[in-house]
């Protein structure tokens, strides 16, 4: 789970820019929040990503234990090419891991959070 600042931004970002599916959404109206579940496919009987969004607070400090999220895909170099022609910010172009032969890049969501696509 991670709490986003503006939820439809977040929404858009992981779904239109890098193909997540938003399975489920939800208010809560006493505790003031709504939770949005996203997953790889409709089909996915449990999510795997939930975003959090607190009606009363637009912003949030990242603080240092949270490392990254991290997705498997196939084609990383087109994939990143796709998400920068979508308007997605790509923070460390594909290519190899240093002492490593893993692929991999990072993007960053509207709040700053860190995505790992690494190479499948």
């Amino acid at each position: 789970m991670i709490r986003v600042s503006d939820l439809d931004k977040s929404i858009d970002f992981y779904t239109n820019t890098l193909g997540l599916k938003l399975v489920r959404k939800k208010d809560y109206p006493h505790g003031k929040f709504t939770l949005a579940f996203l997953s790889v496919s409709n089909d996915d009987p449990e999510p795997f990503l939930e975003l959090t969004y607190n009606w009363d607070k637009n912003s949030y400090t990242l603080g240092n234990a949270f490392g990254h999220i991290a997705l498997g895909v196939e084609n990383i170099y087109d994939i990143c090419d796709e998400i920068k022609n979508k308007g997605g910010f790509i923070s460390r172009e594909p290519g190899p891991m240093k002492g490593s032969t893993s692929i991999l890049a990072f993007v960053e969501d509207p709040d700053g959070y860190k995505i790992e696509l690494l190479q499948r």
